[in-house]
């Protein structure tokens, strides 16, 4: 299973950016994706899930905000993020449920400040 997440960057309040999760290894289509972050100091969070049907869940921080997609032809799932605010503030993993081990890439750096 091989993750690789892109799209990260140093963006202002209010900003948006576009990350790319492309994945390798393992059915794709077949298979939830998610997105988590993790900010300086503090734990993974979950940010938002697309499952094989192309239905999608996201926590209270990223709806409204922040859209999940995948496109099964090219492996790669993405996460459309809005509205962006200094909370943001995280590396941003693509990540893979595998038998209850959650599997992720390298992340990508998100840094929203002015």
């Amino acid at each position: 299973v091989q993750l690789v997440e892109s799209g990260g960057g140093l963006v202002q309040p209010g900003g948006s950016l576009r990350l790319s999760c492309a994945a390798s290894g393992f059915t794709f289509s077949s298979s939830a994706m998610s997105w988590a972050r993790q900010a300086p100091g503090k734990g993974l969070e979950w940010v938002s899930t697309v499952y094989s049907n192309g239905t999608t869940k996201s926590s209270d921080s990223a709806k409204g905000r922040f859209t999940i997609s995948r496109d099964n032809a090219k492996n790669t799932v993405y996460l459309q993020m809005n509205s962006l605010k200094p909370e943001d503030t995280a590396v941003y993993y693509c990540t893979l449920n595998r038998g209850g081990v959650v599997i992720r890439g390298q992340g990508t750096q998100v840094t929203v400040s002015s």
